[in-house]
Parts: structure tokens; sequence; C-alpha cells
């Protein structure tokens, strides 16, 4: 009675053994380090690693280590001096042309990262870095729609020789007309366009009210904070910040968190920048319908441009710093559809002046009645005009920019322009000190807690506590590999999941231990006292465990990042916990006492 089958001891054997593998990377800690990403998501090669090590060797500067990690360059250094120095000689010697970024970096060996281990991730609360909590100007993002819908209709009422005039308020579009009857037309160019808009007749019979309906709205405020996302990863991957993390909270708000970095004054103009161009034909009589006047840039004279916007940001793929005759310029690759319109314009309009316009929207604190408010300032300026002198397509250059502003601006280019303007509401820089510190009391707890359980059990539960401790043990192993492994983030109230998981694994052995002393005391013999223990007392650590990671699988559903930290680490302590618990303690206590006679158990 009591012995496990040898294929059962084996598989526990090797989990453990599995565990203690998966773990193994996080006993080395972590050391300043600079690492280099490429542009436009390319792979830095060995050879480009070399000339790194070279231009922080000329600096006076030796890495203690050199490698590619995910198409990355990462130099390790012994100290944070040697990291500043090898930092400053790069973004002196490429200027932008990599991302380059202060971190840090794993002191794993060599054979430790050959087999592709890495350590567990650590929060901002630990590591220390940028917390930037953005929210998304939801009214723009409808209005940009909007304008969409504002340039599809004045084209289809143009072509049919209905003489109009659209409004963009108070979201949605009014369209005025010159003769009522002309609505009925209208109606149906409308409905033509979108039929799933809302129209509604104006009180004077010339005019129609059109608005986009709820579904569409949350549609396209989803769609927004998407492609927000996505843009800002972008911009950050530019940066080479290491383990960025982007997400959304709540209905309109971004959450962006960026381990290790120190600095956030670039990064705020970064983030919220909303920087982008559109390619416009100068309309040099005026008088074409939509045309308006838009001003040069320091004090350059202003221009009447056309209504028709030939390409703009959103379709630009690439975007690259660059010289052309001793001026600074940007290089311009644009998608299919950009490329496109772009033929068919310089194709009709050869010896024609064509415009840049730089757009940018920004917020402004005003007063009123007392109350300070924002009011959204969208700034539009000529900052280039050429003569169309030959046919091109996708690959253009534009000038007008010094060498930083073409810098910045192909940066934003590339990554892509925002959906909708965001604004900072919440900015917040730990220091790696205070994240070492919290690590260290961290650290602290769990020790206290898991030798003040160690000594509990070895007093009050003798060789069976000892073997429950040798659980706990592997169940801290465990919880460390898997956050390893699924490379979660571990917080300072990740931290107090596992101090409260360490509890909870206890708790289980305390049922099982129980239970066999009551079977002792009812006369049964220790073999049989351990069978019924662990088999009786089962069904109680089942209920007590799942009901908790019910509990904690709410709390990851809906919490938000610390909560989230918590929930992590409380799933995993309880699914390790149980193993450990159950099956570990059994695979011990059949190897220990089982097929044997006993008179007595040490319980």
């Amino acid at each position: 009675m009591n012995k496990y089958p040898a294929w059962l001891n084996l598989l526990v054997l090797t989990i453990l053994i599995a565990g203690i593998v998966f773990a193994l990377p996080n006993i080395y800690g972590s050391a300043p380090a600079v690492q280099i990403a490429a542009p436009n998501d390319g792979v830095v090669t060995e050879s480009q690693l070399e000339e790194f090590v070279r231009v922080v060797g000329n600096a006076g500067v030796e890495p203690e280590a050199a490698y590619l990690q995910d198409g990355r360059a990462v130099l390790r250094f012994d100290g944070l001096n040697a990291q500043n120095a090898a930092n400053e000689a790069l973004q002196t010697t490429y200027e932008r042309r990599f991302g380059i970024a202060q971190t840090l970096a794993p002191k794993l060996p060599d054979w430790v990262r050959g087999l592709g281990l890495d350590p567990m991730s650590l929060g901002l609360d630990l590591r220390g870095g940028v917390y930037v909590l953005l929210e998304v100007d939801m009214d723009s993002a409808i209005a940009k729609r909007l304008e969409v819908y504002d340039d599809d209709l004045h084209s289809r009422l143009a072509s049919a020789q209905i003489t109009h005039r659209i409004d963009l308020e108070n979201r949605g579009l009014t369209i005025r007309l010159t003769s009522a009857d002309d609505v009925e037309a209208a109606r149906n160019l409308i409905r033509d366009a979108d039929a799933e808009l809302i129209i509604v007749d104006g009180a004077d019979g010339r005019s129609l009210r059109v608005r986009m309906t709820d579904a569409q709205i949350k549609e396209r405020e989803n769609l927004a904070i998407e492609q927000n996302i996505t843009t800002l990863r972008n911009r950050v991957n530019e940066l080479g910040v290491s383990e960025p993390i982007v997400q959304r909270q709540g209905a309109d708000r971004i959450v962006v968190q960026l381990p290790g970095v120190q600095d956030p004054t670039e990064l705020d103009e970064i983030l919220t920048a909303t920087a982008t161009l559109e390619f416009r034909l100068v309309d040099p009589t005026g008088d074409e319908p939509g045309s308006r006047r838009y001003p040069g840039r320091d004090g350059e004279q202003s221009q009447i441009l056309k209504r028709r916007v030939i390409a703009s940001g959103d379709q630009i793929v690439n975007a690259g710093a660059g010289f052309s005759q001793g001026q600074p310029v940007v290089n311009i690759q644009l998608d299919a559809a950009g490329g496109d319109s772009m033929l068919e314009t310089t194709q009709n309009n050869l010896q024609k002046p064509m415009s840049t316009v730089f757009i940018e929207t920004h917020r402004e604190p005003v007063t009123r009645n007392g109350v300070e408010e924002f009011r959204q300032v969208k700034t539009e300026e000529i900052i280039n005009t050429a003569t169309i002198r030959g046919v091109f397509k996708n690959n253009f250059q534009i000038s007008g920019l010094s060498q930083a502003e073409a810098t910045h601006l192909a940066l934003l280019l590339r990554a892509g322009a925002l959906a909708a303007p965001v604004y900072k509401v919440d900015e917040r820089t730990i220091g790696p000190t205070l994240g070492q510190e919290n690590i260290d009391r961290g650290f602290k707890a769990i020790t206290i807690g898991f030798f003040a359980v160690i000594v509990f059990t070895a007093l009050y539960y003798r060789w069976f506590g000892v073997i429950a401790s040798v659980a706990l043990f592997s169940n801290l192993v465990f919880i460390i590999a898997l956050l390893s492994l699924l490379q979660a983030s571990l917080t300072l109230p990740g931290i107090a999941g596992i101090v409260l998981t360490v509890g909870m694994a206890v708790d289980a052995n305390v049922l099982i231990f129980e239970r066999i002393r009551e079977e002792l005391s009812a006369g049964s013999t220790p073999q049989a006292a351990i069978n019924s223990g662990y088999e009786k007392a089962l069904s109680s650590i089942a209920d007590a465990n799942i009901t908790t990671l019910i509990a904690a699988i709410v709390l990851f559903a809906f919490g938000t990042g610390p909560v989230k930290g918590f929930a992590i680490t409380l799933s995993l302590g309880i699914i390790t916990s149980m193993f450990t618990a159950i099956v570990g303690t059994r695979s011990i206590v059949n190897l220990v006492f089982g097929g044997r006679r006993l008179e007595t158990l040490p319980v």
C-alpha cells in the first residue's frame, strides 16, 4: 500500500528538475546595459554588433558581455558610469539611426542564454522606469471620420451638380442646399454612401442633418484606441526601449509602461505628438470649391490650397531623414493607394505647384468663469511648396525642415499617425534605487514567511512537517519557473500573492496531516491512515483552491495593473501548491514510509 508506480515518481522528478532549470536564470541578477535596435523593425547583424563594441571601446569603455537577442544588440557593463559613457558614445555616433536605450540586462552565463532561458520580467515598481497614462480624444476620432464623410458627400453632390454647403458641428454634418427640390436627391446620395447613417430633415426644408449611429460611433472609438495602441508601440520600439507595455485601460485611456527609462522628457514628445502630413495642390486662382488659405511657416507667404488631399500621413509606410543638396530632407514612401493617387496627380499636373502641409494638434489651458479647462488647438502650416517637374509615385522627398525636425518627423511618420490625439493625464517615474529597495523588502517578506512556516510545521508535524517544507520550497521554485517561462511581470502586489501562496500551500498539508492523525486516533493502521488522509482531504483541498482560483481569475479579468499582478501570482501559486501538496508530498511520503510495516507515524 502507498506506493506510486516508477513512471509516476519519474514524472514528479522530471517536473521538479524542469522547474529548477526554468527558475535558474533568476539567481544571477542583472547589470546596467545598452540595447540597440535596428530601424524599421530590422535585425541587428553580427558585424553591426562588432561595430557597436568598437564604438564604445573607442570611448574607453569595454562591455563585460555583448550579444544579440531577439534581433537587437545588448552591451552589458559592470557599472552605471560605463553604461552612461557607452550610451553617450553610441548616441553621438549614430544620431538616431538606431534605437538606443539604457536598460538592465540579466547577468546570464553563455550556456544559460544558449538554452534560450530568461529570468522573469520585473514590473516598474521593482525595476524602475516610467509610467504614463494617456487619454484618447474621442471627439477628434469621430470628427476625423466625419471629415471622410464630408469629402465623400461633397464629391457625390458636386458630381450630381447639386449646389450645397457642408458644415461639421456637434458630432454630425449639416448639409445646406440652395433648393428644396434637391433634398430627396441628396438624401439618396447619402444613403448610397452609407446606408447606416441617420438622416434628419432640417427645419427650413432645404437642409439635412446627418449623424452616425451609436454602433458606428462605438466602433470608431474602439478602432481609434486600437490604432493608437499600435502606433504608440511602434514609436516606443523606434526608441529601442526594452520590454515596453502598451495596453488599453477603460473606455478611452492607454497605459504605457517603460521599464528602465528614467528620463521622460523626450518620451513625452514622442508619445503625444500628433504630427502628420498632407499633400495638396496649390489653387492659384482660389476659385475652386472647397479651396482655402493655409499659412506659411516662419512668416513665409500663405497660399490657397485645393480641397482634395493627394496623400496623407496614414498612407506613409516608411520615412527616413537624410540630406539632399546639403539640405535636410525626409524621404517618403507611400502605400499602394497613396502611390496611385500621387502618380495620377503628377501625371496630370506637370509644372504645377504642390504643397506639403504639416498638421499638429495639441491642448492648451484656458480659464472660463474662473474654471481652468482645456481647448484643442490644431496647427496647419505649409512647410514646403515645389513645382512638379516629373512624374513620381511611391517615393519622393520633402524639405523645409531643420535636421532635428526632419529626424523627429521621420520617426513619427515611420511609426504611423495617431488615429486621434492623446493627452497625458498621469505620469510617474520610479527610480532604480526604489525598485531595488522594493525587491529587497519583498524577498525579505517571502524569506521570513517561508522559514516561519518551516519551523511551525517541523515542530508540530515532525518528519511530515519536514516533507511539507520540501514541498513548499518546490512550490516557490515552480512559481518562479512559471513566471520566467510565461514572461509574466512580477510586481510588488505579485510578491504579496507569493507570500499568500506560501501560507495557502501549507493549508493543504495541514488538512492532510490532521486527517491522518484522526485516522490513527480511530485505530487505523499507519498505512491505511496515510491512504485515507490523502483521499479524504482531497475534496476539501480541491473545493478551497478552486473557489480561490475563480476569485483570482475574476481579479485578473476586471482588475488594473497592480491587481492583475497579484492575481497572476496567486493563480499560479494555487496551481503549483495543489500539485506539490497532493502529488509531491504523497510521492515523498510513499518513498519514505510506503510499503513498510510501521507501528506509528512521525506526524
